[in-house]
Formats: structure tokens, C-alpha cells, sequence
């Protein structure tokens, strides 16, 4: 596959009659102002690289997919991109189905990279998350070689990302409209119940069954027999905890209410960074309200939401996972979890810029022992992600 990017203008001027600072009868590229030259890059960029549709430019990310797209699109992405994108099955769900990753990284010959988590679609109904996924992907694949600092942390680091986790539930909700909202996974119910599933994110060895949920099998919450009693719970721990020492964040993708819940859902316990993870999440919720002006907020699940135990989120920082979030995306209840198709290319574009900034901070944390997030930093960050999102949009037509 072909990537777009600046040393393509080198080749673009041989054929096109344009130059930078020859003789001829093309354009000299300094007879242009700063301004005018960015301009004239990014125009030569785009005429290049339109020819190129490869499967991040055709697929549509702006539609919801049910699985078997979405496992092919998985297919395509580790095809189309040899040495940068690999898969692998972790796991398999109660109705025996495989539960797979895209680990995105410049391949090390093999050396152990500090790595970053992301699920989404462990609640069934909303299918915003998965669709989040999978824009998360090609934005990172299509900025690898345009944007630096993406460039680094791809070299630095491995990104592993489930598109789909509660893969059960999720083809269930595609059957039909009675079955849209379905929410937990599809095991079968205790002897003394009717009702299948299991709210997975209630089902993780994290102060489990204490609080915000319910021992009833037919609610939404039920939290099920015992702590990891469904398989698919127990594939994100024994992967992720396997790997605690390596993993930097930890992040799973939800939606709906516009909120970035970090640990812990417990009222009465603190995470022992609380006050660096309020400080990087609220850079993320700017960041996220200063693309399109939607309004995010930041804090515990009891502060901002309810209390609640046995989730992911809270998991991942009990095992030493040191920066752990929940997204919740759009809406705050008009659509809830059947948010119109229009809705997911500016909600996937708030969320990136939500991630980007945290995975940054991260990132340099590690790498560079760097813990500020400035202000002029913050917009200057938006400002190269907000142009390179330009770029890839129109690519995308």
C-alpha cells in the first residue's frame, strides 16, 4: 500500500510541471508566502495520493457494520499493512466465537513495547463504540507517516485494539429491532432463571457484586455467579494481566452520556494517581469539547454517573495499569445507544482528539519524563491533528 505523504511532492513535481526552487517553466515554490507554501503542499499532497484508495480510504466509517465486515475490515487492515498491523484471537465467547485484536506498532523483531489498551463493544447496544474502534485504527494508520508524533509513539509503542468484545451480544443486536437494546452477553442463565447474559462490565475481579449491581439475572446489571464466571472477561484478564508490566492505559469505550469516568467506581476508594488522572482527563474533555463544541466532563463514576463495582476500568487499575478510562460518547440522552449514523464522524472526531491526548501524555511520561500539558502545547497539538483530519477526510470521498 502507498502512503501519502510530504516526500510524494518530491516525485509529484518530476511529472506535473511543478518544482521547489528550480529553473523551468514550472512554479517556483518560493514565490510563495509560508502561508502559501503549506497551501501548495497540501493541494500537491492530495492530488498525489487521491489515486490511492486502499481499504482506510473505501471502507465506510461513517456506517455501522455488523461483525462479519467488521472481521473482514480487521482482515484487510493486517493484509494492507505488513510489519505495522498484526491480529490475533485472545479469546472466545461464550457462544464459541473468536474475540481478536489489531496490534498496531512497528514491528521490533520481536522486543516487548510498552503498550496501550483499548476495547470497545463490551455493552452490545452500543454500537457507537465499535464504530469508534475502527476510526481509531485508520486515523492512526493514515497519520503513521504525516504526523511525527504519531509516527513516534507507533515506533515507542503497541497498540492493542478490540473492536468488538462482547462479540455474542452484538450480533444479537443486529437480528432485528426487538433485539437492538440487548446490552450484556448471551451465557445461559442460572437454574433458577430464564433470563441469558451477563453485564460484563460487572464481571471483572474488582470489588465485585459490592456495589451498583444486581443479582437478579434478568436486569441489565447482573453481575453473574461470580467474579469472571464469562469467558469473555476472563480473555481481557488473563491477556491484559499477563502484560500489566508493559501496559501504560488502559482504555475501554462506551457510550452514552459525554463523560470520561476514571477509577474508581467504588465511592469510598481512591486511585492512588487521582489527581493526575483528573489533571490529563481534563486536558481530554478540552480537547474533546473544542472540536465540535460538545460538552464533556470528567471524574469517578459515583461523582458524575453512580457507584458501581466490577468493571473493566477499575480492574485494570487495581493490577497496576497506571492510566485507566471509560469513555462515554455521544449522546446525553436524545438518541441514547441509537445514535443516527450522521452522528459518527464528529463523535469518533471529539473522542480521537479525547484519546490522542491522553495517549500522548502517556506516551511522553514514559519516553520522555515529560508531565505538562500546556496549554499553547494542547492547541498546537489540535491545530496538526485538526489539518491532518482535513487531509484524510477528503481523501476519504
Amino acid at each position: 500500500m502507498k502512503w501519502c505523504h510530504v516526500r510524494d511532492v518530491l516525485d509529484f513535481n518530476r511529472h506535473r510541471g511543478f518544482f521547489i526552487d528550480g529553473a523551468g517553466d514550472g512554479v517556483k515554490f518560493s514565490m510563495f508566502s509560508s502561508a502559501g507554501r503549506a497551501l501548495l503542499l497540501l493541494l500537491l499532497l492530495l492530488l498525489d495520493c487521491a489515486a490511492d484508495r486502499s481499504t482506510e480510504r473505501n471502507y465506510e466509517y461513517t456506517k455501522y457494520h455488523p461483525m462479519p465486515e467488521i472481521s473482514a475490515w480487521m482482515q484487510q487492515m493486517v493484509e494492507e499493512n505488513p510489519g505495522l498491523v498484526s491480529s490475533e484471537v485472545y479469546g472466545t465467547t461464550y457462544e464459541r466465537r473468536d474475540i481478536m485484536f489489531l496490534k498496531i506498532g512497528v514491528d521490533q523483531d520481536g522486543v516487548q513495547k510498552k503498550a496501550i489498551w483499548m476495547d470497545c463493544g463490551i455493552h452490545a447496544r452500543e454500537w457507537i463504540a465499535p464504530a469508534f474502534c475502527q476510526w481509531f485504527v485508520k486515523e492512526m494508520l493514515l497519520r503513521y507517516k504525516t504526523d511525527k508524533k504519531v509516527g513516534e509513539m507507533l515506533n515507542n509503542l503497541d497498540f492493542y485494539v478490540t473492536p468488538v468484545l462482547n462479540v455474542d451480544g452484538y450480533m444479537y443486536t443486529w437480528i432485528n429491532e426487538s433485539t437492538r437494546l440487548w446490552r450484556k452477553s448471551r451465557s445461559s442463565p442460572p437454574e433458577s432463571c430464564s433470563c441469558p447474559g451477563v453485564d460484563l462490565n460487572r464481571n471483572f475481579y474488582a470489588n465485585w457484586g459490592m456495589i451498583g449491581v444486581s443479582r437478579n439475572c434478568c436486569d441489565n446489571t447482573y453481575c453473574g455467579a461470580k467474579a469472571l464466571s464469562e469467558p469473555e472477561a476472563r480473555a481481557v484478564t488473563e491477556f491484559v494481566g499477563n502484560r500489566s508490566g508493559e501496559i501504560l492505559c488502559y482504555l475501554t469505550i462506551h457510550s452514552a452520556g459525554q463523560l470520561l469516568l476514571m477509577p474508581y467506581g467504588h465511592p469510598q476508594i481512591w486511585a492512588p494517581n487521582y489527581d493526575e488522572l483528573m489533571r490529563v482527563g481534563q486536558a481530554a474533555v478540552r480537547a474533546m469539547g473544542s472540536v465540535h463544541g460538545m460538552e464533556y466532563r470528567v471524574g469517578t463514576s459515583p461523582d458524575l454517573l453512580y457507584p458501581n463495582s466490577g468493571s473493566s476500568r477499575d480492574w485494570a487499575r487495581l493490577i497496576g495499569i497506571p492510566f485507566s478510562y471509560t469513555f462515554e460518547l455521544r449522546d446525553k440522552g436524545q438518541f441514547g445507544h441509537k445514535l443516527p449514523e450522521d452522528q459518527i464522524q464528529p463523535a469518533c472526531e471529539e473522542a480521537f482528539e479525547g484519546a490522542r491526548v491522553i495517549i500522548t501524555y502517556v506516551h511522553d511520561k514514559a519516553f520522555h519524563n515529560r508531565t505538562d500539558i500546556g496549554a499553547a502545547g494542547m492547541a498546537a497539538a489540535l491545530w496538526t491533528s485538526m489539518l491532518a483530519s482535513c487531509l484524510t477526510t477528503m481523501l476519504l470521498v
